[in-house]
């Protein structure tokens, strides 16, 4: 039986980007910038963790040796294991820009050379015309924001607003995105999403790589709660990805959480839904019971990056990292002989750095699974020879992108 696991921790960067000057993150580094502060005692917090970084089932699997690899260093307080487990190193994204299409698409085999469309970061984001159409079209009396945001700022700043006009808030940051906030009950998540819809047609001549709904609940800046009912609505990927080639080869990709959306549902057997970290590794559980030989099952674990890293918030990465690697050897209990485990990541988003935008980094690549022998594959080239090992692994031809490292 040959069957893969492929599982993003979205945003979880080990530094050591060569480019990451151009995108004004030079020195940033998600997880060793983590470490440090729970070594220092900076990012311990009443209830939740104490003390240095604990990840030893992913030290065992090499972050250790990955992050030095990447930037030249170990994490701070975290101990060395004794031995190390299956392949580790870490890989260079080629694609321009650090988003999450990017990201996904790279590690799919598929990296973007063509830049994308973003919105002026001073004055009104968004171009006048384009308003008014969607307006027009989807029947608002206007839009809210209109700028560059953090998501739970603007909402807390300009629900109660929403609230009583009816105006949708709408935002971007430095991602090539147009961000729509909206309350499920009284706007109505069905007209949220048929208004992202709009947008989405509107936006394709500007080149914008994802419009993305952010549903909330609450009634007042002090309540508001986004919900898991958030929906991305991405362009399609340049060209056929690793799924494409799967699902052509009469495989199935199991998507769980929200791939489906990252992809344009394209190259996707099934969809799987769920809401936070936790959630995620049950019903990425249940897929790897149901997967099928060839198959594939495909997590983005999202919370590192929206709930934790956005809102630059250390301690609660660094749990929910402990809590991810307290999983794993429920992961471990599922394998079968030829199965393959891949760990790895989209981009990064430092806690401590300034902004609230993702950074540019390396990311981790691990791949484990019953009789894959331990070695390190030091430094890729590009996402892309994550793609294309599991290509090989599964036993389609190989792509145009990226190298095996099997």
């Amino acid at each position: 039986m040959a069957r893969a696991f492929l599982f993003v921790l979205d945003s979880f960067g080990v530094g050591g980007a060569p480019d990451a000057a151009v995108y004004g993150d030079e020195g940033a580094d998600t997880l060793g910038h983590i470490a440090e502060f729970c070594a220092a005692g900076a990012a311990d917090r009443a209830g939740l963790r104490q003390g240095p970084l604990s990840l030893p089932n992913m030290s065992e699997l090499g972050l250790m040796h990955i992050a030095r690899s990447a930037s030249g260093r170990f994490p701070a307080g975290m101990p060395l294991p004794e031995k190390v487990y299956g392949i580790y190193g870490a890989a260079t994204e080629v694609s321009r820009g650090k988003d999450t299409p990017s990201g996904h698409w790279e590690i799919a085999g598929t990296p973007v050379s063509f830049d994308w469309g973003y919105f002026p970061i001073e004055g009104n984001a968004f171009p006048q015309e384009f308003i008014e159409a969607l307006c027009r079209e989807a029947g608002v009396p206007g839009i809210l924001g209109n700028c560059h945001a953090s998501g739970t700022e603007i909402i807390a700043r300009l629900g109660e607003e929403h609230i009583r006009t009816g105006k949708p808030i709408c935002y971007t940051s430095s991602d090539s995105v147009f961000q729509v906030a909206a309350h499920e009950v009284h706007f109505g998540l069905d007209r949220l999403l048929a208004f992202c819809r709009l947008a989405r047609g509107l936006l394709d001549p500007y080149n914008i790589g994802r419009v993305i709904a952010r549903p909330f609940i609450g009634q007042s800046a002090s309540t508001f709660q986004r919900t898991g009912n958030r929906r991305d609505f991405s362009v399609l990927p340049p060209e056929p990805t690793l799924l494409d080639r799967l699902i052509e080869h009469g495989r199935h990709v199991h998507a769980v959480g929200k791939i489906g959306d990252i992809f344009a549902h394209q190259g996707i057997s099934r969809v799987i839904k769920a809401n936070g970290n936790a959630a995620l590794m049950d019903a990425s559980l249940s897929a790897i019971d149901e997967a099928e030989d060839g198959d594939l099952v495909f997590t983005n674990f999202v919370d590192f990056d929206m709930i934790y890293g956005h809102r630059r918030d250390v301690p609660g990465y660094a749990a929910a990292l402990e809590a991810f690697d307290a999983l794993l050897p429920e992961v471990h209990k599922k394998l079968k002989p030829g199965d393959l485990v891949v760990l790895t990541a989209d981009h990064g988003c430092d806690p401590t750095w300034r902004g609230t935008d993702h950074t540019r980094e390396r990311v981790p690549v691990i791949a484990y699974g019953p009789g894959i022998r331990s070695r390190s594959i030091g430094v890729r080239r590009s996402y892309a020879d994550i793609g294309e090992s599991i290509a090989r692994h599964l036993g389609i031809p190989a792509g145009a992108h990226g190298r095996s490292f099997l």
